[in-house]
């Protein structure tokens, strides 16, 4: 009872060390979060996109992915997949790009080109904005494209995690 934030616990816990992930290499298909703030969105994205075959995750503010919540909803994913923080987005975006990765930003904006339309072939970075704000606007103005997922519903955006699940399975196909 003193160990879990759950009322019915499994029974099982363990003790690990943290990652370091100073040193995380960053190749291929790459999700970044700019700061998500959800524990469920982010295990949610981090179980989808181990689950799919994206290479890397960035991560910038937001959830600690060390939270229960966000442990629990990725389902061990967190513990197996290549997943780096920085504080600086920006900066660590301008670097990838220096490096030859295309960097889309997700928007729910009918004037951004659409997901469907572009090109993954080569090293890329999909960024999922936070779930009030979206995308950051110095985070955009480094993109090199803003991209949305067409929506014909009269819904006006998605939720953080499943819009990051079709945009890798887009970024994937």
């Amino acid at each position: 009872a003193k160990l879990s934030d759950t009322v019915a616990t499994q029974g099982v816990f363990t003790v690990c060390k943290m990652q370091d992930n100073s040193n995380a290499t960053i190749s291929g298909k790459v999700i970044a979060l700019d700061n998500v703030q959800d524990p469920s969105n982010m295990g949610a994205i981090v179980r989808t996109a181990e689950a799919l075959g994206i290479d890397a995750i960035i991560t910038h503010q937001g959830c600690d992915i060390y939270n229960p919540k966000a442990l629990r909803s990725s389902m061990g994913s967190m513990l197996r997949m290549n997943i780096a923080y920085t504080d600086d987005l920006r900066s660590c975006l301008t670097d990838l790009k220096s490096q030859g990765f295309a960097v889309y930003s997700t928007v729910p904006d009918n004037n951004a080109k659409k997901i469907t339309d572009i090109d993954f072939k080569n090293n890329s970075v999909c960024v999922i904005g936070n779930e009030a704000n979206g995308v950051s606007d110095d985070i955009k103005q480094v993109s090199d494209a803003l991209i949305t997922i067409p929506m014909l519903g009269r819904a006006e955006s998605l939720n953080a995690s499943v819009a990051a699940s079709i945009t890798m399975w887009e970024m994937l196909r």
